[in-house]
């Protein structure tokens, strides 16, 4: 027998170790699937920030060829149809094209599994991916940009991406701010975005202490995912961080973007097109999956959660914002239930045109809209939202397909959005994939199975504008 060595029982073990620590190295990097983002950074910011600037053109050809090739983004103001605050016209026209040789007549003639076999669903239908849909995280319109940077100082900028949609399919900036509590102000702003630098000027003497410390906070800045300290954030320079109104600016949208926070795998995660706080107050269900009953769930949860991605390793990595529930949440949220729909001078106090006042073909719009139509089961009137969640089952129409790193597949349960001052929140549906309410018409003519009249949708168009 062969003599080991004293050292020889450490060998084996040893290879073992070797081989062990290889596999362990292989193993790393496979690509796994994680609900979890890395907390720690290996890669210096510089570099990441270099890394990102120089795609960054690259990444928003991508998205911007897939607008061109799903709407017609032209610029065609309805004549004479301005959104509540008089600034801006409402843009009109179905802008979602067609397959060759398609017209929405004879689409809507066919039945969903023949749309779905011969693949004709209109990609503008489709879910719309996030402009960069891996990375994701909150994006702002540059006027607003550019307006907090000219009032505050502070930069929304990233230097990755920059928000896809054209400004004139937009809400107008800035939106109007409507009290329950004083409706004889009309828009209590001035024209002005509510900051921290001018929220003290126009509210005291017409809201309650409580109230002007919840503005203070809805216009305070703290840490997100996206703008915060660290070197993961996508700001050039560190952030103070966002603010509740620069998303809801002045309680109503500009229709900045997100993903949102409560869905994984990130390619699953639906964009968000952010909505309105007008009419808060008769709204009951809240959050992307409507989880939350209350305006007060909704306040304290953004703060918690929704700021960071849904992840709470790194809300407290970038320096979560702790609301006190009885007094901060509170104050934030007697406001929030204060913002009104814009007013509707044809409407009467059940929420329906006076025949007095409505041309011919609002009233026609409204006999469809709760008639044929069947709008009004899920929008009843006076606030045109029935509180609840609806699965419009849209893959009906169409074989998943991944699009600019969204999957788009089953939609699942939306909610209600109200239809009170409807104009003034483009672009429509709660990923913002219908630019028009000609084309929100479209969609959900094809989806409920209508087989409405061009003339049909013309008046329905008429009626909602109305609201």
């Amino acid at each position: 027998m062969r003599k080991r060595s004293p050292n020889s029982r450490w060998l084996f073990p040893g290879a073992l170790c070797a081989s062990l620590i290889v596999l362990g190295m292989a193993y790393a990097q496979e690509e796994t699937k994680s609900s979890y983002s890395p907390a720690v950074i290996k890669e210096p910011f510089a570099k990441t920030m270099a890394r990102m600037k120089a795609v960054k053109s690259e990444v928003m050809k991508r998205q911007m060829d897939l607008l061109n090739e799903r709407y017609d983004l032209s610029n065609r103001p309805a004549k004479g149809v301005m959104m509540s605050g008089g600034r801006k016209s409402v843009q009109e026209g179905v802008r979602v094209k067609l397959p060759k040789g398609m017209t929405w007549e004879k689409l809507a003639m066919m039945s969903p599994e023949d749309i779905r076999k011969r693949d004709l669903w209109p990609i503008g239908l489709l879910p719309l991916p996030h402009p960069n849909h891996q990375e994701g995280g909150m994006v702002f319109p540059k006027f607003h940009i550019d307006e907090i940077k000219r009032q505050e100082g502070r930069d929304l900028t990233r230097f990755d991406l920059d928000l896809d949609l054209l400004d004139h399919l937009l809400p107008e900036f800035p939106p109007p701010i409507y009290l329950t509590t004083r409706p004889d102000l009309g828009d209590v702003s001035q024209g002005k975005v509510v900051t921290m630098m001018n929220y003290y000027n126009l509210f005291n003497g017409i809201l309650n202490p409580k109230q002007i410390e919840g503005v203070r906070l809805l216009v305070t800045a703290f840490p997100q995912q996206q703008f915060n300290q660290t070197e993961d954030r996508r700001s050039e320079l560190p952030s103070r961080g966002v603010t509740c109104f620069d998303c809801h600016v002045n309680g109503h949208t500009i229709a900045a973007t997100h993903l949102v926070g409560d869905i994984r795998p990130q390619e699953f995660r639906h964009r968000l097109d952010v909505p309105s706080l007008r009419g808060v107050n008769i709204q009951r269900l809240f959050g992307s999956q409507r989880a939350l009953k209350s305006i007060e769930d909704f306040t304290e949860f953004e703060q918690r959660a929704a700021y960071f991605d849904g992840d709470p390793v790194l809300a407290t990595k970038k320096g979560v914002n702790i609301l006190e529930r009885g007094s901060q949440v509170h104050f934030m949220a007697e406001f929030q239930a204060l913002l009104d729909f814009p007013p509707a001078p044809k409407l009467n106090i059940y929420g329906k045109l006076d025949p007095k006042k409505a041309t011919a073909s609002e009233l026609r719009g409204q006999k469809i809209f709760f008639g044929k139509a069947q709008c009004a089961a899920c929008h009843p009137a006076p606030y045109y939202t029935d509180n609840l969640m609806h699965n419009l089952r849209t893959e009906r129409f169409y074989k998943p397909r991944m699009v600019n790193g969204r999957m788009a597949a089953a939609d699942g349960p939306i909610k209600t959005f109200p239809l009170r001052g409807i104009m003034d929140s483009p672009p429509y549906l709660h990923d913002g994939r219908l630019l028009t309410l000609e084309d929100t018409v479209e969609f959900f003519n094809l989806v409920q199975e209508l087989k409405l009249t061009e003339k049909e949708k013309k008046d329905l168009v008429n009626f909602m504008r109305a609201l």
